[in-house]
């Protein structure tokens, strides 16, 4: 495929990498993690996902040359005031640990209830066509649920065995990945970016 095709994505994260790939090679995309263009993790300075989902995607497209994707998500537990939000991926500090920073959410949780653990995961996508794109597309979708007192499943990533979704009566990591995405806050944020694009595609 040729590089007028190509797309970088500002991240390392695999799990991340096939979700994008799964959904944007419908309109000819090929998705590229960022090291494959010697891209390294801008410090995300911002107070807000769509802050430092734009500084990840300005880095990659200026360092790749090509047009760059960028998310920035995370877990927004309401009992916790919105903890661990912009820092949910080191929640449990560095290096970065899914099993730690699940751990530390149980431990922050010990005292809350079921019923009063609501928490919502946030995805916020930017698309740029170049690093210094004036109008970036900017896209941001939530997806409500709950967060267990023991993890549950063996799928996804990140907090996923722990969010509980009540209207599918299991947790994210149990879902089929065909219905994560088509219900999942990136999955629905990245259709409608994918919208978006097909008319910049023509």
């Amino acid at each position: 495929m040729n590089a007028a095709n190509m797309l970088v994505l500002a991240s390392g994260n695999s799990g991340k990498l096939k979700e994008f790939n799964q959904l944007l090679s419908p309109l000819g995309l090929d998705v590229r993690p960022q090291a494959e263009f010697g891209v390294h993790d801008v410090e995300e300075t911002g107070l807000t996902f769509v802050e430092n989902a734009l500084l990840k995607a300005r880095e990659a497209s200026r360092v790749s040359g090509l047009p760059a994707l960028a998310d920035d998500s995370g877990l927004e537990v309401d009992a916790l005031n919105g903890a661990p939000g912009i820092y949910s991926a080191r929640y449990a500090g560095e290096p970065k640990s899914d099993q730690r920073n699940n751990e530390k959410l149980l431990a922050a949780l010990s005292e809350c209830a079921e019923g009063q653990r609501t928490a919502r995961y946030w995805c916020v996508l930017v698309y740029l066509r170049h690093a210094e794109d004036p109008v970036p597309v900017i896209v941001q979708r939530s997806w409500e649920g709950e967060v267990l007192a023991h993890p549950r499943g063996e799928g996804g990533f990140g907090y996923d065995p722990l969010f509980w979704l009540p209207d599918q009566g299991m947790s994210v990591a149990e879902l089929p990945s065909e219905t994560k995405n088509r219900l999942s806050h990136r999955g629905r944020a990245l259709h409608t970016l994918v919208d978006i694009l097909k008319v910049a595609h023509g």
